[in-house]
């Protein structure tokens, strides 16, 4: 795992060279909670330009606002979120761990305006 080898310095990333593998067409990668950084601000609100993106949480949970709703993922879950949806992961706990799959491999991030003001707060880390 790397720190800062990502979209995010409060995750650590691994890649698990899918990019490579399938020519662009699909990236793989694993993201970790940062020890060292508990959850503050969050990804703030964005959308991925992408074709598909699905996110399988495999260790702890996370709470995403998915627009308006907010959604907890926790381990063992499969969230398939569509192309352009406006979301933002808000709260994890310190053992989160995801595996994020995109197509393509070279998506965009694009930051949004917020959907909702009523963000519910973080849980705090022990």
């Amino acid at each position: 795992m790397s720190k800062g080898g990502g979209l995010r310095d409060f995750f650590l990333y691994r890649d698990l060279g899918i990019a490579g593998a399938t020519g662009g067409q699909v990236i793989c990668h694993l993201l970790k909670a940062n020890a060292d950084m508990p959850p503050e601000d969050g990804t703030g609100w964005h959308k991925h330009e992408c074709d598909f993106q699905i996110v399988i949480m495999t260790k702890g949970w996370a709470r995403f606002m998915y627009e308006d709703k907010p959604t907890l993922v926790q381990a063992g879950d499969v969230v398939h979120q569509r192309p352009g949806i406006v979301h933002y992961l808000f709260d994890y706990s310190p053992d989160m761990e995801y595996l994020e799959i995109v197509s393509p491999a070279d998506f965009k991030t694009v930051d949004m305006p917020p959907a909702t003001d009523k963000v519910p707060p973080v849980t705090p880390w022990k």
